[in-house]
């Protein structure tokens, strides 16, 4: 039993676990899930090499609230910070490790769910940044369809519905989980021969899907075109003869937006945003955003993301932890 699982190893997920450690939370109460294979992703992928990591963002001043603090900074020196920071506090990451759900028991314990295993926990926090469009497929999706095909499963609603879900990895065995749990019809064309890229528990998920006659898996198959026929609507594959008609498809390509993994845990949005409560808890309660996923539409800096897992951390011990520290 963790006191605080937190998702994502960059400077926002950092800084609350270094909160907590020193707010007393012990350290093998702490775990940070990363999915990537070294902290910081995002810094070490699209910052280029001579990027000054500024500490007011866009001209707006940030004042140092919490446990870490950083100067302008190059690229490398910020990174070289955050591997201090990770070693002097001890700090627990498990690299290369994604998370597919977080559930939370009756109990208001929660169970942390990833490809590596499940973790319960009092309290979680998402602290991931915030990713780009996703992918698109070669194919035209005609203008009259755009609410039958979708990128996700939160922006329309789908029920009892015959639904084609595209894409080879744990999103789309995800998808179709979900998909079948609210009582649609469901087929997964993937144009591969096997599932190379989902993980071990989503790949048991789908065969067992099949099995139970649940899903219908189309491997080898690539989609050539859709076409409108105001109604049920037809897909026609190459090499596949003749066209399937769905109701709905999935393309679950790739580059899906954190708004919709927030969307599946529960999380409430006001439009765009993130419904946020006092300290950056969600309507979840004992769930927190921090970091990018908090700055709102004009981003913020480093800075801004450790001060918000400042507050965050102090919300979270004063209504969660503290009652359960030894005296």
């Amino acid at each position: 039993m963790y006191d605080l699982v937190i998702i994502g190893a960059g400077p926002a997920g950092i800084a609350i676990a270094v909160e907590a450690i020193k707010s007393c939370i012990g350290r093998d109460k702490i775990l940070i899930i990363e999915k990537s294979s070294d902290h910081s992703a995002s810094i070490r992928r699209f910052y280029p090499e001579t990027k000054l990591v500024t500490a007011n963002y866009k001209g707006k001043e940030s004042v140092c609230l919490g446990a870490l603090c950083i100067a302008d900074s190059s690229k490398q020196e910020t990174l070289d910070y955050l591997d201090q920071v990770i070693m002097e506090n001890g700090l627990t990451i498990h690299f290369s490790e994604e998370i597919y759900g977080i559930e939370k028991l009756p109990d208001g314990i929660f169970i942390v769910k990833s490809s590596h295993g499940h973790y319960h926990t009092k309290t979680c926090t998402i602290a991931i940044g915030i990713l780009g469009r996703p992918n698109r497929p070669s194919y035209k999706i005609p203008p009259t369809l755009r609410d039958k095909v979708t990128f996700d499963i939160t922006t329309v609603p789908v029920k009892n519905k015959k639904v084609l879900v595209v894409g080879g990895g744990d999103s789309a065995s995800e998808y179709c989980l979900n998909l079948v749990e609210t009582g649609n019809k469901v087929s997964l064309s993937y144009r591969r021969d096997s599932f190379g890229r989902m993980n071990d528990l989503n790949l048991k998920n789908i065969q067992d899907l099949a099995a139970e006659g649940k899903v219908n898996i189309i491997l080898n198959s690539n989609i050539e075109k859709i076409v409108d026929m105001e109604g049920p609507f037809v897909v026609y594959f190459e090499s596949f003869l003749p066209g399937q008609k769905y109701d709905h498809i999935v393309l679950a390509l790739g580059g899906s937006t954190p708004k919709n993994f927030l969307k599946l845990l529960g999380i409430d949005f006001n439009g765009n945003e993130p419904v946020i409560k006092r300290g950056y808890e969600t309507s979840v309660p004992g769930l927190f955003l921090v970091g990018d996923l908090v700055s709102g539409k004009g981003g913020g800096s480093i800075i801004t993301a450790f001060n918000s897992a400042h507050q965050a951390m102090k919300h979270i011990f004063d209504e969660y932890l503290n009652t359960n520290l030894a005296p």
